[in-house]
Protein backbone atom coordinates (compact mmCIF):
# COMPACT_ATOMS: atom_id res chain seq x y z
CA UNK A 1 0.00 0.00 0.00
CA UNK A 2 1.21 3.20 -1.04
CA UNK A 3 1.23 6.50 1.39
CA UNK A 4 1.44 8.77 -1.37
CA UNK A 5 -1.25 11.57 -1.05
CA UNK A 6 -2.41 13.13 -4.61
CA UNK A 7 -3.90 16.60 -4.70
CA UNK A 8 -5.45 19.15 -6.66
CA UNK A 9 -4.39 22.36 -5.27
CA UNK A 10 -3.01 23.92 -8.21
CA UNK A 11 -6.14 22.83 -10.39
CA UNK A 12 -7.81 24.69 -7.59
CA UNK A 13 -5.43 27.90 -7.39
CA UNK A 14 -5.71 27.95 -11.56
CA UNK A 15 -9.32 27.79 -11.35
CA UNK A 16 -9.55 30.67 -8.50
CA UNK A 17 -6.76 32.49 -10.26
CA UNK A 18 -4.64 32.82 -6.66
CA UNK A 19 -0.23 32.17 -6.73
CA UNK A 20 1.54 29.92 -4.35
CA UNK A 21 2.59 32.71 -2.48
CA UNK A 22 -1.33 33.89 -1.82
CA UNK A 23 -2.67 30.79 -0.74
CA UNK A 24 0.20 29.98 1.92
CA UNK A 25 -0.32 33.26 3.40
CA UNK A 26 -4.11 32.36 3.83
CA UNK A 27 -2.48 29.62 5.06
CA UNK A 28 -0.33 30.89 7.58
CA UNK A 29 2.65 28.50 5.65
CA UNK A 30 5.64 29.39 3.66
CA UNK A 31 4.70 29.89 0.19
CA UNK A 32 7.38 26.72 -0.57
CA UNK A 33 4.64 24.17 1.66
CA UNK A 34 2.64 25.40 -1.39
CA UNK A 35 4.63 24.57 -4.19
CA UNK A 36 5.89 20.62 -2.09
CA UNK A 37 2.43 19.57 -1.43
CA UNK A 38 1.72 20.35 -5.38
CA UNK A 39 4.20 18.22 -6.37
CA UNK A 40 4.01 15.44 -4.28
CA UNK A 41 6.92 16.35 -2.15
CA UNK A 42 5.20 16.87 0.87
CA UNK A 43 2.20 15.33 2.90
CA UNK A 44 -0.02 17.07 4.54
CA UNK A 45 -1.24 17.38 8.77
CA UNK A 46 -4.67 16.45 8.77
CA UNK A 47 -4.96 19.76 10.05
CA UNK A 48 -3.47 21.92 7.23
CA UNK A 49 -5.38 19.19 4.78
CA UNK A 50 -8.23 20.48 6.92
CA UNK A 51 -7.70 24.55 6.41
CA UNK A 52 -6.92 24.11 2.84
CA UNK A 53 -10.27 22.28 1.82
CA UNK A 54 -11.91 25.07 4.30
CA UNK A 55 -10.36 27.66 2.34
CA UNK A 56 -11.26 26.16 -1.30
CA UNK A 57 -15.04 25.80 0.48
CA UNK A 58 -15.06 22.09 -0.58
CA UNK A 59 -14.54 18.35 0.84
CA UNK A 60 -10.88 17.71 1.50
CA UNK A 61 -11.81 14.37 -0.56
CA UNK A 62 -12.10 17.13 -3.42
CA UNK A 63 -8.42 18.61 -2.77
CA UNK A 64 -6.78 15.15 -1.35
CA UNK A 65 -6.93 11.73 -2.19
CA UNK A 66 -4.75 8.31 -1.81
CA UNK A 67 -5.55 7.77 -5.51
CA UNK A 68 -4.69 9.79 -8.50
CA UNK A 69 -7.58 11.84 -9.65
CA UNK A 70 -8.49 11.62 -13.28
CA UNK A 71 -7.34 13.63 -15.80
CA UNK A 72 -9.26 16.34 -16.97
CA UNK A 73 -11.27 15.07 -20.10
CA UNK A 74 -10.74 11.57 -18.60
CA UNK A 75 -13.54 11.37 -16.06
CA UNK A 76 -16.43 10.42 -18.12
CA UNK A 77 -14.97 8.28 -20.79
CA UNK A 78 -15.68 4.24 -20.54
CA UNK A 79 -13.22 1.84 -20.76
Amino acid sequence: MSDTIYNRLAVLRAERGISRRQLAEALGVHYQTVGYLERGEYSPSLALALRIAEHFEVPVEAVFSTRPFPRIGEAGRSA
